[in-house]
This record gives structure tokens, sequence and C-alpha cells, in this order.
């Protein structure tokens, strides 16, 4: 349906048009070869050449097997548009794997590795993938019901364990590109993508219900890509750390999508648990993290800053990261920075904050942003204590990722920015962000239903966030639409501030809050497993496991003071009546927690009713 869109709106997403017109993901590849040459593009941990910590190939060397992955797969009989799929790790053949598909006009999708085997035979039923890539033994017992039910697969291509397997469709990485030693069909290929093509089906983890396949074209992250860069401020080669799933729409954006228009350098590490020696290791330029990373980093640092027994210390920290929240916040839209807050935090900067940031591997960070979910307000003052700016974005897989953000040029801390060049973004009347423009998806893969739920008549895509907007355009997001807290009285409740307050205890690794229907809010608790066995061992605790941990009085007592904490910035309607503190950990591994560490409301809920009905009783 046809709409008016304000001028300066238009104005804008007509300049991003022209510089992306004729362009798609395998061009931008080709120039990146071009312009970029021998210069790194992918680094990962696998097969790395003795001497080295990482096995690097160029932007040269990109293009070159991205052509042998296309051939390979034109070779087998794959056709325009059918569907490749990938279950691996991050590593530079899941990207080549994607790069390749792209290239051969076929559309690539990552899926989930936590996915259980039903979750992915439903997704394998409704795709029907023709080629499938795995990246071990584990992976392909995850695909062995739908590798036994769905017959569009033709070929398995697994980069390790397949010895392991009996089914004469498997083929190891090497023998599959042996397929593509003739590239001359792949230009003809490439000349079939249009900008309507899909890029690829990014399928939702399913929390809710089958999972649902986004399909985000060609178009769709051409436009994403290049005005998040824009919006982030970054110009020429970054570098960077993939350890979210590529099958998150962050990801995709910024480890594959991305770098090509710059030049980047992605090191790719398979298990996001080794982060923190990855950032020591890469000091990257530019880094995202999801809420619970840097929730992470700040524990970690306050943890480490609270040993050290001497006050005068403790007191230069203190004093020094308020210098450095000062400055951040006098770069906060519409502050001004005196030079008495300049001068402040140059001498904190030279003092001890370049030397915190440098223990973290973030001392040469030009750009870090955080999505997912909103950012804590706490975490975010922590970090400008440090003398980072942590840009909260803020989109979804149905906007090929970010569509309003904070930036260099704008930001203001609790806020998740103002909308991207472009994109129209409007609050519905029940407060629900509404978003439209040329990052929203055509709809779901054959879920014609869902994307009418979805997308309405006027071409607005609906959230399901509540949100907020302030004077100068600035978003906020209160919470998911259908997670608000309506208790009995009437009262709607938004669950994640009164987590966020949880979390700020060093030992409280995850908090819910739950409360619909009931006279009061209640809260589940979890220990952080890395941060409390250190906090009760300088306390001298002494305790077996973690759940041991959980049932000691000293630590029972931090939760309670973390609660008590909490109470005292909420209102009465949501202050925590009563608590528990369970003796398990949530993980990226545990059902509890999506892949970006999210929680799993429903699951929470089901797997500890009886807990809940205990505070109630």
């Amino acid at each position: 349906m046809a709409h008016e869109i304000p001028a300066d709106v238009a104005a804008a997403r007509a300049e991003y048009e022209a510089r992306i017109l004729g362009l798609h993901v395998p061009a931008t590849v080709r120039q990146a070869a071009e312009r970029f040459g021998d210069q790194p593009a992918f680094s990962d941990r696998f097969d790395v050449p003795e001497g080295e910590t990482w096995s690097t190939i160029s932007w040269a060397e990109t293009w070159e097997q991205t052509q042998r992955v296309a051939a390979a797969l034109v070779s087998l009989g794959v056709a325009t548009g059918e569907p490749v799929a990938i279950m691996a790790a991050n590593r530079t053949a899941h990207t080549l794997a994607d790069y390749g598909a792209m290239t051969a006009a076929a559309v690539p999708m990552s899926i989930y590795n936590t996915l259980a085997q039903d979750q992915v035979a439903f997704i394998a039923g409704e795709s029907r993938p023709v080629v499938v890539v795995l990246e071990d033994h584990d992976r392909y017992q995850r695909w062995e019901r739908a590798l036994a039910e769905v017959d569009s697969v033709r070929h398995v291509v697994m980069l390790s364990d397949a010895e392991r397997v009996d089914d004469p469709r498997v083929m190891t990485w090497a023998d599959f590109l042996a397929h593509g030693d003739d590239t001359s069909g792949v230009e003809e290929r490439m000349e079939r993508i249009t900008p309507d093509l899909p890029a690829t089906y990014l399928y939702t983890s399913g929390t809710t219900g089958n999972p649902k396949g986004v399909v985000l074209t060609h178009h769709n992250v051409m436009y994403e890509a290049v005005s998040t860069l824009d919006h982030a401020g970054l110009a020429g080669p970054q570098r960077g750390i993939s350890y979210l799933p590529l099958a998150h729409i962050a990801e995709r954006v910024l480890a594959t999508y991305a770098p090509p228009f710059l030049g980047s350098h992605v090191h790719a590490i398979p298990d996001p648990a080794g982060l923190l020696g990855a950032l020591g290791e890469v000091h990257p330029t530019a880094f995202f993290g999801v809420p619970r990373v840097w929730e992470k980093i700040k524990t970690g640092i306050s943890a480490k800053l609270a040993e050290d027994p001497d006050p005068a210390n403790q007191k230069m920290v203190t004093d020094a990261m308020a210098a450095g929240l000062a400055w951040t916040q006098a770069h906060e839209y519409g502050n001004e920075l005196t030079p008495e807050v300049e001068t402040a935090y140059k001498e904190a900067d030279e003092a001890i904050l370049a030397f915190l940031r440098l223990l973290l591997g973030l001392d040469q960070v030009q750009w870090a942003a955080s999505a997912a979910a909103p950012m804590p307000l706490e975490v975010a003052k922590f970090m400008g204590g440090l003398g980072l700016h942590v840009y909260d974005v803020y989109g979804m897989t149905e906007t090929t990722g970010a569509f309003t953000s904070n930036g260099p040029g704008a930001f203001k801390l609790g806020t998740v920015g103002r909308p991207n060049p472009g994109i129209e973004v409007r609050l519905a009347d029940d407060g629900e962000i509404l978003c439209r423009g040329p990052v929203n998806t055509p709809g779901y893969h054959l879920q014609e239903a869902a994307t009418r739920n979805l997308v309405d008549e006027d071409g607005w895509i609906h959230t399901g966030d509540i949100g907020t907007v302030d004077e100068d355009g600035f978003y906020s997001v209160v919470d998911r639409k259908k997670e608000l807290i309506i208790t009995s009285a009437g009262k709607n409740i938004a669950p994640s501030n009164i987590e966020n307050y949880l979390k700020e205890s060093p030992v409280v690794g995850h908090a819910m809050a739950l409360g619909d229907d009931r006279s009061y809010v209640v809260a589940i608790l979890t220990l952080d497993g890395e941060i409390a066995p250190l906090v009760a061992a300088k306390m001298g605790v002494e305790f077996t496991d973690l759940a041991d941990l959980s049932t000691k009085p000293e630590i029972r007592a931090m939760a309670q003071a973390a609660v008590d904490k909490a109470n005292e910035r909420l209102s009465r309607p949501e202050q925590v009546k009563a608590w528990e503190l369970l003796p398990d950990e949530w993980t990226a591994e545990s059902e509890e927690l999506t892949p970006t560490l999210k929680l799993k409301r429903r699951i929470v809920k089901t797997k500890y009713a009886d807990v809940v009905e205990g505070l109630y009783s």
C-alpha cells in the first residue's frame, strides 16, 4: 500500500539506495579482493600453522575460495534459489560456505548449533535444503532425523568426523572443494542474483513454538550493512571477533555482510567461553557484545578491584572511574564537554583507565556496541567509567538487525538511539515499537499467517516490544509486550528492569522476575559460575560445587542484599517480596537461555513451577 514518507527519511533512503544500487553480497566480496588483496580477511583456530596462533586467509584468497565453493555447488546440481543449510562453529569454512552459496545464487541458512533433533527436522522439512554443511559428528546426530525424513538433501559436507558417519551422501570439505576446480561458470551464476533474491533464511531459535524462517534479501542486507557502518562511524579496515552464533543477525551483519565494505579482519572463535582470551590477543577496533557479555566484564573487573586490600588504590580507581563517567556523560547528546572534565579524564586515563582497558583487550576499540536486549544502565555507566562508550542499538532478525542506533554522532545512555537513516519508526497506541523501511523482511518463509501477524497492511513491522521516545527522538525499550507482568491488582510491570538491578550483585548470574496474576512479585536467582566461587573463596566459605555454594548462609545473605538493594530503587508494586537461589547455573548450553544468553521465560516458568509455587505459598 502506498504511503507518504517524511521528506528527511526519503532523502536519506534515496542516498543509501543509490550507494547500494547493483550491489549484492558476492559483488562486495569480489570488490574487497580487488581493493584489499593480500590484507587479512578471516582467521580461525582450525588447521593453525606451526608456530602460529591463528590460521588466516586474505581477501584475495577469500574470493578465490568463495568461487570454488560456488562452483562446487553448481557442479553438484544446486539450482538458483535452492537452500544450503550450515550447522557449524564460527570458522572460516562456515563463512566461505555462506559466501559461496550466495555466489551460486543459492540461499545459505546458518542453523543454531544448539537446536534439538525435532527442531532441526522441522526446519529442514519446511526449507528443504539440497546441501547440508555440518561441523562434526555431534551436528550430524542433530540432523539424523532430518536426513532420514527429508528427501531434498542430496549431499552432506562434513568439516570433520566424516569417517564416523555411514551415509553415502557424506563427503569431506576437501572432497567438496575438489568439485569446484572449474570456476568458469561462477560469473554466470552471479548474474542471476537480484535485489529481491533471498541472501539467507534465518530461523529463530524456536523458544515459543516451531522456529520461523525470516527471509532476508540481498537488498535488505546491503542496506543494513551500509547504514550500520555509517551510523557507527567506521571507516577503513577494522579488527573484530566473531563469537556469537552465525545464525544470529547481529553476527551475520558484523562478521559476514559488513566486513567486505571496509576490508576488515574477522577472528572467529568456536566457543564464546574463549572470548576474554581472544580479546587479549586480537585487541579489536570494533566490538559487539550482548548485554550478558558486558555484565560479565563489569562483574569480573569489580571483583578484581575489590580484592585490592589497599584503600588508596581503591580510591584511585573509584575517582578515576568517576572522571571517566563524567567524560562519557559529557559526550551524550545535548551535553557539553568542558575543559575541566576533559583534563580530569586525561589524568585518570593516564593514571589507570588506559591500563584497565588494555587488560581487557579493549584498548584499541573505536566502536563498541550492545544489542539483543536493553543494556542495563548501570553496566553502561560502568563501561563509561572505563572510558568506553558502549552504544546500545536495537532491532530484530525481521529488520535485518538494528534499525535504531546510538553512535559517535549522537548517543544517550539508557536508550537504544534514534532511527537509522531512511528508516521510519513510531510507537503504536499501546506503546509497541513499529518499524518500516528497506530493512524489513518480506516475511517468514512459507508461513503466511505468521507474516500477517508481523507486518500490517501499511508495511509496519510490529516488534512485540513496548518502548518510549523522548523529546530528542531517542527510543528506549521497556520490555517485551508479551513478557510484561500484570499483577492481580492490574499493575503493569517490566521484569527486565527488576532483573537488571538484581544482576548488579557480583554473585548473581541470572535473575527472573515473576508475578503474572499474582498479588506480588517474586524472583528466581542463579549464581554466577565464575565470580561467585571467587567471592566465596575470598570470604573463606568452604564448598564443594555451585549447588553446595547456593546453600551457604554467607552467599544467601549476599543474594538477600541484592534483593534489598534492588527494592530500594523500585516502586512498591515492583518490589521483590520473595526469592529463591537455585542450585543450577544457566549457561549458553542450558535450556533456560537462548544462544545469545536471553531468558527462555516459558521454559523457566515450566521447569521451576514448583519453586515459584513455593514462593507464593
